[in-house]
């Protein structure tokens, strides 16, 4: 508890310091305060609204103001993250390119800087412009992490009342990512208190109760579920669970929904209820409505009492089956996902402070992948291997041609093909390029191939001949899947016969990531 007070009262201390420091600057409208000083002060705040974030990580927070509180917060440290690494990205560029001539024009600044400050402001063509810009974030961002620090009194406190945190410090950060579920708290508690609220015990049998989970390919929806089937709560209050697809019942009906009530992907606990909780993945599109008709009359039959039903799938129509509202979770932002693969880089190091010159091409390098959290381990494993800032400048500048080659040459980012399953034309940085046909996953019992993603890219691997499979990335997370690549040797030049032969014949297999 001292600890926590030491906390609250340093973020006391520090928000006084601000707030006078800002007063003070106020008199003086003709000297706005230096950008350099800006930064420091940012980073001071985001220190103390760290280790708030990190105290709550992996707690168990039941109270639901307190989880928008603490979700409001993480945002803004990750908000506040993206504009100090924008900032010395900027400084870095500053430095490397020359300073704008008499009339006020200059070139490109970066890649990265560039496409940042034209979604902003198609306008900011200068590089005065772009400072005022970035001053302008970084003064709104520390204004209200500033605020929200002072405001999260109560929050630190009560945190002492919830169960101690899975990970402690000190340890590194992109471990404990790799380890734990990144950003999806508030959502996870969702679906736990849908899971844990029973029905009033009037001796008469309910509906069961179903939670559509809706989203995207690749948002999370599959790795939610798992860790809240894992969480203790959840294994205590249901006797099994039960794993099935749409493809599992979808032809054999009730035998085959009887059959996976013993199927081996059932596991029991030792709590002496019989209630039981069915998983229900849609990997296809659209889930035909007579085969849930089915399965939900024969849940009314076969599952006990209290029993729930969560169902997930990328279609927005699912949600109506539901008997409660549906989860439907989000993409990362931005801030939030540049702060994923900043810590999947660096590591728990400050790159900042300690590698100023690795953030620009850190950030570049980001924002081609385009959200995809399963090429952001991977490449982050390539550059946290290769520490160097040849090969990061390089490997910036391999992964900007990819995407710019697939948009002029098919309209879509490479990342968005290989998500619908359509097939897409993917480089080496060292020899022959490919083309990727689908992807697909593997659960953690199946054997996985022996060529990583990081090899193909490199150019370190020797290629078959013919269509050969690739390991993009092997989650250490439930549900603990591999995300494989189907690629072929191909040339180039071939690639837009190859992608009207797939269209004409059929789309790939219906597994998505």
């Amino acid at each position: 508890m001292v600890s926590l007070m030491e906390i609250f009262l340093s973020a006391i201390l520090g928000d006084l310091a601000t707030r006078c420091i800002d007063f003070l600057a106020s008199k003086h409208p003709n000297k706005p305060p230096a950008l350099d000083d800006m930064e420091d002060r940012l980073r001071r705040v985001l220190l103390r609204a760290q280790v708030i974030v990190d105290e709550a990580m992996g707690r168990r927070i039941t109270n639901q103001a307190m989880l928008w509180q603490l979700d409001a917060l993480t945002d803004t440290v990750h908000r506040g993250y993206y504009a100090l690494d924008t900032f010395r990205s900027f400084q870095q560029a500053e430095k490397e390119e020359p300073r704008p001539s008499s009339n006020g024009q200059t070139t490109i600044v970066s890649h990265r800087l560039s496409s940042h400050f034209s979604r902003v402001d198609p306008c900011l063509s200068s590089w005065t412009s772009r400072a005022a810009q970035i001053s302008k974030e970084m003064q709104q961002v520390l204004d209200t992490l500033s605020a929200m620090i002072v405001d999260a009194h109560e929050l630190v406190l009560f945190l002492a009342n919830y169960g101690r945190p899975m990970y402690r410090q000190p340890y590194s950060m992109y471990l404990l990512l790799g380890n734990c579920m990144f950003g999806r708290q508030m959502e996870a508690q969702y679906v736990i208190d849908f899971l844990l609220h029973t029905q009033p015990a009037d001796g008469v049998k309910e509906p069961v109760e179903v939670l559509p989970i809706v989203g995207p390919c690749t948002v999370g929806k599959s790795t939610l579920v798992a860790h809240v089937c894992k969480d203790e709560r959840v294994r205590d209050h249901f006797a099994e669970t039960v794993f099935l697809s749409d493809h599992d019942f979808a032809y054999d009906g009730l035998a085959a929904f009887r059959e996976g009530l013993s199927a081996k992907n059932r596991t029991s606990s030792d709590h002496g209820t019989r209630r039981m909780l069915l998983v229900v993945e849609v990997a296809g599109i659209d889930l035909d409505e007579d085969v849930w008709n089915r399965l939900y009359s024969a849940s009314k039959h076969w599952m006990p009492m209290g029993s729930k039903i969560i169902l997930t799938s990328r279609s927005v129509k699912v949600a109506k089956l539901g008997t409660t509202q549906a989860l439907t979770p989000k993409p990362l932002s931005n801030e939030a996902y540049w702060y994923f693969f900043r810590t999947l880089a660096f590591g728990s190091a400050d790159p900042t402070l300690s590698h100023p010159r690795f953030i620009n091409l850190a950030m570049e390098t980001a924002t081609a992948l385009n959200g995809s959290m399963t090429i952001a381990n991977a490449i982050a494993r390539m550059m946290r291997d290769s520490f160097d800032a040849h090969f990061w400048g390089k490997l910036a500048a391999f992964m900007r041609l990819q995407f710019q080659k697939n948009v002029s040459r098919f309209g879509e980012h490479p990342y968005d093909l290989i998500s619908q399953n359509k097939p897409v034309y993917l480089g080496r940085m060292r020899s022959e390029q490919m083309i990727c046909y689908h992807q697909y996953r593997h659960s953690s019992q199946k054997e996985v191939p022996k060529i990583t993603w990081h090899e193909v890219i490199n150019g370190d691997a020797k290629l078959p001949a013919g269509r050969f499979q690739v390991l993009a990335w092997s989650s250490q997370i439930p549900p603990y899947y591999s995300y494989i690549y189907d690629c072929e040797v191909q040339e180039l030049k071939s690639i837009g016969n190859k992608r009207k032969r797939s269209a004409k014949n059929g789309s790939a297999p219906s597994i998505c990531l």
